[in-house]
């Protein structure tokens, strides 16, 4: 097979316009991709610029292929099975910040820059009050940017139009604004000038992003591409990425005009939550009700008879109606969500999505639970079957097999004590007053343990 390189393939080198920080599946199969569909349909003329600021060395297969590689697109659309192949080359070049502190903060001095991108882990943005020595390389992330963007602001002798805008694709809440707090902690820490903060606050854009896309990886069973590829990563074909903030983004980076699935919106709240109930909670809901019951793949447990049913009515009847958002929307994401749970390309182990259920439990379930019966003066029979299961599943043990418990010790210990009482209702009520669980008394929501109770013994029989 052909060694992929420039020389191979159309290339076409494009001004920098875009400073990528990480280098993983998730931002190659996903704002990687995307910049490529719009370069590809004529509506961006800009490269990326990615630099890895976490590993001391460098990845080799970045610059033995020239930052070259494809995104394998595999899984259901419309209810048929979808493939296709896209060379990403929009990414121009590649560098680590342990080489050369200096050569990094030169990246700032880039007048065509217009966007950072960003995927630093979930705990990746953050202030260190420690890091206090802007002059060697910063501990953190929002450090090593803020040395960026004062280069900028310096070699640009404060010009506002030199302002970027920051698109955080990290899984927390509100990324854009933590970031440029933890950048203006920074400014603080350092004791640079107020101007430069003044720069940050009125010439830069930070926006909060939701995204969502599975990316599985390298694909195990390789693809047709004629060149070897050992940076190739696999996504379902399913993407989306939600953008709160000025919408004067959009002109420079229309994705919507590639067909792309963004959305620039003022609150991005409803789609967190639309996000967090439908996707997450189907998916909490489901393990340990499909676990208990012998399966061990998202994909068999929806396209099995009777649990399959169960999810898509728990969805249907029990979520999508509570949610304060357009319905067609809701159904449309919801049928969405279950084409790809059933995506024969991916293998999702159900115990692997069973880490720290309760506290998933908690946030993507129980809000759920709880505004169902505010609206409607009964508790969800499916729902409440889900939180039966749930606490069912941490017994531990269930009928001589052991469960795949993954929680804090204090959480596994709890249930086992709260389990060795043989009265259901009072184990049953003793799991509802642990506000630890649920920061709140859930015992005293009436009808709740009855409840509870109710379906425990109901799927304890099933499943004898």
């Amino acid at each position: 097979m052909k060694t992929l390189s420039k020389s191979e393939v159309d290339f076409t080198f494009r001004p920098v316009k875009i400073l990528q920080y990480g280098n993983g599946n998730f931002l190659r199969a996903f704002a990687d991709w995307m910049v490529q569909k719009l370069i590809d349909q004529n509506l961006f003329d800009g490269g990326i610029h990615t630099v890895q600021i976490h590993s001391p060395k460098a990845d080799p297969k970045m610059i033995e292929q020239d930052c070259l590689f494809h995104v394998l697109e595999k899984g259901l659309k419309n209810g048929k099975v979808f493939e296709d192949t896209t060379l990403i080359s929009c990414v121009q070049s590649y560098s680590s910040i342990y080489e050369s502190y200096e050569d990094y903060l030169i990246l700032g001095e880039n007048p065509d820059l217009r966007f950072i991108l960003s995927n630093t882990t979930e705990s990746g943005i953050q202030f260190d009050s420690d890091d206090d020595e802007p002059k060697e390389i910063p501990t953190t992330f929002p450090g090593k940017l803020t040395a960026l963007l004062y280069r900028r602001f310096q070699f640009f002798d404060g010009d506002i139009s030199k302002g970027l805008h920051f698109l955080p694709c990290e899984l927390i809440e509100k990324n854009g604004r933590k970031l440029k707090e933890c950048i203006l902690q920074y400014v603080d820490l350092w004791k640079l000038p107020e101007g430069f903060a003044k720069w940050i606050e009125e010439g830069s854009y930070f926006y909060d992003t939701l995204v969502d896309r599975i990316v599985p990886g390298f694909p195990k069973d390789g693809s047709d591409i004629e060149f070897e590829d050992k940076l190739q990563v696999m996504a379902e074909p399913f993407h989306f990425w939600a953008i709160e903030g000025p919408e004067k983004i959009q002109e420079e980076l229309p994705f919507p005009k590639a067909g792309l699935d963004v959305s620039f919106v003022a609150d991005l709240t409803p789609y967190r939550t639309r996000k967090v109930r439908i996707l997450n909670g189907a998916h909490t809901c489901l393990v340990p009700y499909a676990y208990l019951q012998g399966l061990r793949t998202v994909r068999e447990s929806v396209e099995h008879s009777e649990i399959g049913t169960w999810l898509k009515e728990l969805i249907a009847t029990e979520i999508v109606p509570i949610l304060d958002m357009d319905k067609g929307e809701l159904e449309t994401f919801a049928n969405a969500v279950l084409e790809r749970f059933a995506n024969p390309f991916i293998r999702h182990e159900l115990k692997s999505i069973a880490l720290n259920s309760i506290s998933k439990f908690k946030v993507r379930v129980l809000p759920s639970i709880l505004d169902f019966f505010n609206q409607n003066g009964a508790w969800p029979e499916k729902m409440i079957t889900a939180f039966a299961a749930t606490i069912l599943f941490y017994k531990g043990d269930v009928n001589g097999e052991t469960m795949p418990l993954n929680d804090s010790s204090e959480v596994i210990t709890f249930f086992e004590v709260a389990w060795s009482n043989p009265d259901k209702s009072k184990m049953i009520q003793a799991i509802l007053q642990n506000s630890s669980l649920w920061d709140q008394d859930l015992s005293l929501l009436p009808g709740l343990q009855e409840a509870l109770v109710t379906s425990l013994e109901k799927l304890e029989e099933k499943i004898a």
